[in-house]
Order: C-alpha cells, then sequence, then structure tokens
C-alpha cells in the first residue's frame, strides 16, 4: 500500500498549519494566509503535517488501506489501466513459429468517479474555548473513525451508484467461487481452492466475527479443527474480521477469500474542510463539513472469490 499526501507548497507550512487551526476554532485570523489552501468550493486543504497524521491513522484503523492497492491521483485521468494480462510464452521446437501477441490486450480500462464521501461535525463554541489545546487531535481522531468505518463500508458493500465498487458488488464485485446451503468445512476448502495459485499466495480471509465463530467449530471427519488456534489462520492464510461482512443468509455472501491488492482505492482529494459559521449561530456552535474523494474497484474480479449462500 503507498500512502501519498498533497503537497501542495503553502499548505505544507508552519503559518498555515497554525492558522488553519485557529479559524476552525473560531478565532479570527491571517486570511491571507489561509487563501493560500482554499480551494474554488470555500473549503481549506489540510495542512501537510496534518494530513500526514490524519492519512497515518487512517491507514491504521482502515482494514482495506491496509490490505487493498491506494493511488493518490488529485490531477490524474478519469480512468486507470490495470494489467490484466494471460500467460503468453509457450515452448517453440526448432524452427517452429513464435506466436506474436498484442500488448495493448495486458491492460483494461477503468472509468474513475469522484464519489464524495462527507461529514457534518458541529460543536459548541464553549468546548473550543475550553479545549484548544487538545482540538487538532480530537478532530482528527473523529474523523478518522467516521471516515476508516464508512469507507470499509463502501469498500464491502458499495453499488458503485454514488459510491465505491464493493467486493460483494453484483456488477463488478468478486466472482463467486462456491454456492452453498451450510458453511461447512467442506465448502470452506472449496472456496480456498477455487482461487488460483496466484491468487492463493497472497490470500486472506475475509468475514463477520459471527462467520468466524461459526468455523472456529468446524472439524473434519477426524476431529481436526479447520481453524488453527494457535495462529488464528485458516489453512495457513491470515481471517481479517469485517462488521460489514454479512452473516451466512439466505443469499449472503459471507465469506471472501484471495488476493485483496487487486481491490484499488484510488483518491482524487485529500481530506478538505468547511466551516460552517451562519448554519449554527443560533446554537452558539460551528459546523464543519469534511469530505475526500475517491474510488474503489476490484480491478481483477477472479483475485477475490467469495461464498455465496443458497436462496
Amino acid at each position: 500500500m503507498n500512502t501519498t499526501i498533497d503537497t501542495f507548497t503553502p499548505v505544507n507550512q508552519p503559518e498555515y498549519h497554525n492558522h488553519f487551526w485557529n479559524y476552525l476554532m473560531g478565532k479570527e485570523d491571517n486570511k491571507k494566509i489561509l487563501d493560500l489552501g482554499r480551494k474554488t468550493t470555500g473549503a481549506y486543504v489540510m495542512p501537510t503535517t496534518s494530513s500526514k497524521k490524519f492519512e497515518d491513522k487512517l491507514n491504521a484503523e482502515s482494514l482495506f488501506r491496509q490490505l487493498a492497492t491506494y493511488h493518490y491521483a488529485p490531477n490524474g485521468p478519469s480512468s486507470i489501466l490495470a494489467k490484466v494480462n494471460t500467460d503468453s510464452a509457450e515452448w517453440v521446437g526448432p524452427g517452429g513459429a513464435i506466436n506474436a501477441y498484442d500488448a495493448i490486450n495486458d491492460f483494461s480500462t477503468y472509468k474513475l468517479n469522484d464519489h464524495k464521501l462527507a461529514v457534518i461535525m458541529q460543536l459548541d463554541s464553549s468546548f473550543l474555548h475550553d479545549n484548544h489545546n487538545i482540538f487538532e487531535s480530537y478532530f482528527t481522531d473523529r474523523l478518522v473513525k467516521d471516515f476508516a468505518h464508512a469507507e470499509e463500508r463502501g469498500f464491502i458493500n458499495g453499488t458503485g451508484e454514488d459510491m465505491p465498487t464493493g467486493i460483494l458488488a453484483e456488477d463488478g464485485g468478486a466472482e463467486v467461487g462456491v454456492t452453498a446451503d451450510a458453511i461447512t468445512f467442506e465448502n470452506v476448502v472449496k472456496l480456498f481452492f477455487s482461487a488460483k495459485p496466484e491468487y492463493r499466495k497472497n490470500g486472506v480471509w475475509m468475514m463477520s466475527s459471527e462467520t468466524a465463530l461459526a468455523i472456529r467449530s468446524l472439524t473434519d471427519a477426524a476431529g481436526q479443527p479447520l481453524w488453527n488456534h494457535a495462529n488464528d489462520t485458516i489453512l495457513g492464510k491470515k481471517v481479517y474480521i469485517s462488521e460489514y461482512m454479512p452473516g451466512a443468509e439466505s443469499g449472503s455472501k459471507p465469506i471472501a477469500f484471495g488476493d485483496f491488492s487487486y481491490y484499488w482505492i484510488v483518491e482524487r482529494t485529500s481530506m478538505t474542510i468547511r466551516t460552517l459559521r451562519e448554519r449554527f449561530f443560533e446554537t452558539d456552535q460551528i459546523g464543519y463539513l469534511a469530505f475526500e474523494l475517491l474510488d474503489g474497484k476490484l480491478i481483477r474480479p477472479e483475485a477475490i472469490k467469495v461464498m455465496q449462500m443458497t436462496a
């Protein structure tokens, strides 16, 4: 996973950092310096040092940012090229013809969308006055929680409409590796081997706590457990828990296995904040609109396989 933050020169300066946080706390400040990080929407780019802290905490909190491939492309194209080539080399006898292939076919084009993930937070002016020394850390930590959970929900269950395309999406999501009427020892093993060896190599499991609890009790005919209780793995592969994965209800997809690095997160705009003073003036509060623009797509659907429960 790669992390890149906004290194726009003015917002990288200590002066901008100080004026930015003073402004958010409702203090009068140097508008000339603030305008260096002001966007056409009236929102302000988070200072580079603060953005770095936010990104580091978000990466630690966000399951998908740990597993997926991350790209920061604020001025990039509206589509991405993803390598999806198949093996082309072949053995050739003496004097035999060597087949040529068009390398452009190694790539597929995926359209990028600027999906907005946003939240409005409001705080009492008295809180800002009494807690100015902890405001930056509180504000950043709260946004990390909000955005990490919303991202994870979207990267799993997103439909592609006004949100990313999640791994469980019917269109553009992971391929079904096994269809089952129950989570059994045999069906979990079938799911594992439904993935090609190249995806099993760096494969991991993803499921909810409810599903993990059910799998922990599965054994084979000889009484050997499927779940390795010594290191919490299944068939030697690490298990990641997300409560945004569904249970084993009819028609659901409760278990995913594969190489999650083929899920790409493309961020178009880093964390940006706008104050909403007039909106909450009568209640003596300041509102904050925080948002990011990003997209998420599984660029190789065969890289992750899911168990599909029968209806």
